[in-house]
């Protein structure tokens, strides 16, 4: 079957215009333009329309070929989101962000995936009947992996504003929130693995396996791009070289080790960050990303959503998906917060400042969107998690600042410079260059 190549180039030019329109009106009324841009995609494509007996599919209504096509372009648009984050991640403020960050990051990955997965469970039949269901549990794990997302943006503008950024508590923030998605990702990945059938000992043995080689290839290539960087300094090669890495690794974690490949993007990212070009290469895959694949891969996961199958009970999901991912970040951090010392208001604070999702909550639906359970006939018997985790991102963009000003307000500055975090807010930065 062949498609007609003039559709898609129409098809594009839809949905960077809509995606842009509508990220810059929602960033308008304060929310992330990410939502805005999967809003587009829900009001240009057939999710909505084809509900709507009017004749009308929407404008963007690819054929499955043409969805092929689309779907490819936003697989390279979550390649670059994640290879970006990777690449704002400072090796160096890792490892000094010490034991409190760490277990604050763990605990804001185990009781929400722990939490999610239990709240998914009660919708799909009840506890025991998931757990006994293979196919259920993997549906039921997926949703609980996208509540261990974290986004920083919103946190880092709310605690500039409030003069804490460069503070004690403003560092152990923005580190756990890096160190969460990290482990996240991970996590991710391994629910993928046994999402397809692999054994749990051999889905980990490939894990460590891969690991060994993003790190053993990486400090290989450390060496090559600090003389590239050194020799060629700002140089469009270097970001080029970059992009293949970025590729290179996404294909051989999927490929060779069963492991996502937003998974190996993240990794290429992490192995090339803190060099003297590592902003400039990062620059360059923002506008790359931001201009034209990542709103693609937004819009597409609007466009490809199936309403068809939705039901009054999945807002009462939505409601309680949004109740137990903000709910499961404040215990968890916030109490883990207390235990290495932080005083209660400075603790609840820790598990506010961690509650807003974005763009990573997003790539993990679209990785992992294959793990919704379907019938024979094609009838969702799962969960499917598009809306709720839409509502979970406008709802903690808005309460995320809101709560931190009320717990913050009264508290002491104590400068700690140790973290730069301006540089973990480059996709925000960018976003603010119309």
């Amino acid at each position: 079957m062949e498609f007609d190549v003039l559709k898609i180039v129409f098809y594009l030019s839809v949905i960077l215009f809509s995606t842009k329109v509508l990220g810059m009106l929602t960033r308008k009324i304060g929310l992330p333009q990410v939502a805005g841009m999967v809003i587009a995609g829900l009001l240009i494509g057939p999710a909505i329309f084809s509900q709507i007996p009017i004749g009308f599919n929407g404008i963007v209504n690819p054929s499955v070929i043409e969805m092929d096509v689309l779907k490819t372009f936003s697989q390279i648009g979550v390649i670059l989101i994640l290879f970006s984050s990777g690449l704002e991640t400072d090796l160096k403020d890792l490892k000094t962000s010490g034991f409190a960050s760490s277990m604050i990051a763990l605990a804001g990955v185990v009781l929400p995936l722990g939490m999610g997965t239990l709240t998914a469970a009660l919708f799909m039949g009840g506890i025991p009947e998931t757990f006994a269901d293979t196919n259920k549990l993997m549906n039921a794990l997926f949703v609980g992996a996208i509540l261990t997302a974290t986004s920083v943006g919103i946190t880092v503008e709310t605690l500039r504003e409030l003069g804490k950024l460069n503070t004690k508590l403003g560092t152990t923030i923005l580190s756990s929130a890096i160190i969460d998605d990290v482990i996240g990702i991970i996590v991710l990945s391994l629910i993928s693995s046994l999402g397809g059938g692999s054994n749990p000992v051999v889905t980990l043995l490939k894990a460590a396996g891969f690991f060994v080689f993003s790190i053993g290839l990486g400090i290989v290539l450390r060496i090559v791009f600090k003389w590239i960087s050194k020799k060629y300094p700002h140089k469009r090669r270097t970001s080029i070289f970059a992009l293949a890495v970025a590729f290179l690794y996404a294909y051989c974690a999927e490929e060779f080790f069963g492991i996502a490949a937003i998974t190996g993007a993240y990794m290429a990212g992490v192995m090339l960050s803190g060099l003297s070009d590592t902003k400039y290469v990062d620059k360059k895959v923002l506008v790359n990303g931001y201009m034209i694949f990542s709103p693609i891969f937004f819009a597409y996961i609007g466009i490809s959503a199936d309403f068809s199958n939705f039901k009054p009970s999945d807002i009462w999901f939505a409601l309680a998906f949004v109740f137990v991912g903000i709910i499961a970040k404040i215990i968890g951090c916030g109490g883990v917060a207390k235990i290495v010392k932080f005083n209660v208001n400075d603790s609840v604070a820790v598990g506010c400042g961690m509650i807003a999702r974005g763009e990573v909550a997003l790539a993990v639906y679209g990785a992992a969107s294959w793990l919704i359970l379907y019938d024979n006939k094609g009838h969702l018997v799962g969960i499917d998690p598009l809306f709720a985790t839409i509502m979970l991102i406008i709802t903690t963009s808005v309460l995320c600042p809101i709560l931190l000003k009320v717990m913050l307000k009264d508290s002491k500055v104590e400068p700690n410079i140790s973290v730069n975090a301006e540089d973990y807010v480059a996709v925000e930065a960018a976003e603010k260059h119309d």
